[in-house]
């Protein structure tokens, strides 16, 4: 049987899990893109400044990082992921009711905190998940795993725009808008109070302090919405561990990870009973370890440098690319307002939902690239992209309209490359790695590291270098493309490489360990 009617019979073998494992990215998009159009509303309703309410954005991303890291370690059996995913769904849910109540800055960053927790945990777990059904087949799946990503993040910004408020709660007059200089007066431009002052009549007092009223009521309604529509994916999990009999508290039966003819169980062997004894079927699952087992693990001692070389250089490569993801969404409209486009802070606005739109719309397109095109040459078009990209911008900073056609540009290049590239660092290590952990790992650091540098730089030297950071950024990641391809190389091929598809009723796992 053909390549496609294989994934299409696995797909159907384990349509269920494969959507539910779809879903819950749906959450994770859902959560990642709501703070960067909210932001103003959110500073109105914890009377906070712009330095204050950063902390919000570093404490999501630290603790996505801590998140993606600590991911693993629900791996072991089904039961365990699926347990972390519905916890972390449902947290979503809960964080989204909890936002409009959250008055000082403190706590709204301690509730991001554990939404970013939430959402590294369903990075890590639902991308191990999928890698593991399909393994070979995975390059599709990942592909139409991280489009609800996009589709999340660009369903958060369209829900919340007709609950924003219009007018400005920040002073107009005030004295900080006398110095040009002042970092005050420049995050205040950041967001958008040339519309304010279209206000001169004005009658506050206290420059930076938002007004206590009902700004923050009508944006409630945004996160009460997203929490709606959020829910169904909890519930989606647990249908789902009540379909595999994983609800009852004191089952005298292991749970299985997926049927046995479809994944590999995750239990161990009795202390007295050989391992090598079992079916391949049963055999423990050596790969795909949390990111400390990884790094612990005694028989990594004996692998070629190469095998570490490729982990580092394709969490290098997606440090760069994601975290360009991160800071361009972040920090695009605060370049649109400032000179020189000097774009009107509504139709700035448009931009961050064009970049996730043509995300959404780029992991679409890769879902049937993916399966005729290698995840290397897509990883290698998708990074020159980015660097054309940012280069057009940069020579042409002044016009309005590259500027959106730009940003289309890079969410469609950026679009598929961590899907993409883990599908090809899996595919080098034949599955017997912690690709997945230090993948996501790496890319979690990125989100986090890369937007706090290009936010410091912004403020520093002014907007123009905010191309010019993604310029060197994109330069770097084609830079750790190359070294990747060069690992790759010199890392010696394992005979399974090279074997013929398998047959259609063998689970991948079976035909690897042969």
């Amino acid at each position: 049987m053909g390549c496609d009617g294989r994934v299409s019979e696995l797909l159907r073998r384990n349509l269920q899990p494969t959507l539910t494992y779809w879903s819950v990215f749906f959450s994770f998009g859902l959560c990642i893109a709501f703070l960067g159009p909210t932001l103003l509303d959110l500073r109105c309703q914890t009377h906070s400044s712009l330095p204050q309410i950063s902390w919000v954005f570093f404490s999501q991303q630290l603790c996505l990082l801590l998140g993606s890291a600590l991911g693993g370690v629900f791996k072991r059996t089904l039961a365990q992921s699926l347990w972390a995913l519905f916890t972390s769904t449902l947290a979503i849910s809960l964080v989204f009711v909890v936002i409009p109540f959250c008055r000082d800055v403190k706590v709204l960053a301690s509730v991001m905190a554990l939404a970013g927790l939430a959402m590294g945990c369903i990075d890590t777990v639902a991308n191990m998940q999928l890698v593991r059904i399909y393994q070979k087949d995975s390059a599709v799946f990942l592909q139409v795993l991280h489009f609800f990503v996009g589709f999340g993040a660009l369903l958060s910004p369209l829900i919340a725009d007709p609950f924003l408020s219009e007018a400005n709660c920040f002073p107009a007059n005030s004295t900080a808008n006398t110095t040009t200089r002042s970092h005050l007066f420049h995050a205040s431009q950041i967001l958008g109070l040339h519309h304010a002052k279209a206000q001169p009549g004005s009658n506050q007092t206290v420059p930076g302090l938002p007004p206590k009223g009902g700004t923050e009521v009508r944006v409630s309604y945004a996160f009460w919405i997203m929490a709606l529509i959020n829910l169904p994916v909890p519930m989606a999990v647990l249908f789902l561990l009540s379909k595999e009999r994983l609800l009852t508290c004191f089952s005298q039966r292991k749970p299985l990870l997926l049927p046995a003819d479809e994944l590999a169980l995750e239990t161990r062997p009795p202390e007295k009973e050989d391992a090598s004894s079992l079916p391949p079927k049963f055999q423990p699952y050596s790969g795909h370890e949390d990111l400390f087992s990884c790094c612990q693990r005694k028989n990594c001692r004996g692998a070629p440098y190469s095998f570490f070389a490729i982990h580092v250089t394709a969490a290098l490569v997606l440090f760069m690319t994601d975290g360009m993801t991160g800071a361009y969404s972040a920090f695009v409209y605060s370049y649109a307002v400032e000179k020189p486009l000097s774009v009107g802070h509504k139709v700035a606005g448009y931009l961050p939902s064009l970049f996730w739109g043509f995300i959404t719309l780029g992991r679409l397109i890769s879902i049937p690239i993916s399966s005729r095109m290698r995840p290397v040459t897509m990883v290698f078009t998708n990074v020159i992209g980015v660097v054309v990209t940012f280069l057009v911008l940069l020579i042409f900073s002044s016009n309005v309209i590259f500027l959106f056609v730009g940003t289309a540009s890079l969410g469609l290049f950026l679009s598929s490359t961590f899907p993409s590239m883990l599908a090809y660092t899996e595919d080098i290590l034949q599955y017997k790695g912690c690709a997945t952990t230090v993948l996501v790992t790496g890319a979690g650091i990125g989100e986090m590291v890369l937007q706090m540098l290009v936010g410091l730089i912004f403020q520093a030297q002014g907007s123009y270098s905010f191309l010019v950071c993604g310029v060197i950024f994109g330069c770097l990641a084609f830079t750790f493309y190359v070294l990747l391809l060069f690992f790759h190389r010199m890392h010696p091929e394992l005979s399974s490489a090279s074997t013929p598809d398998r047959p259609l009723g063998m689970e991948s796992s079976d035909y690897y360990q042969r």
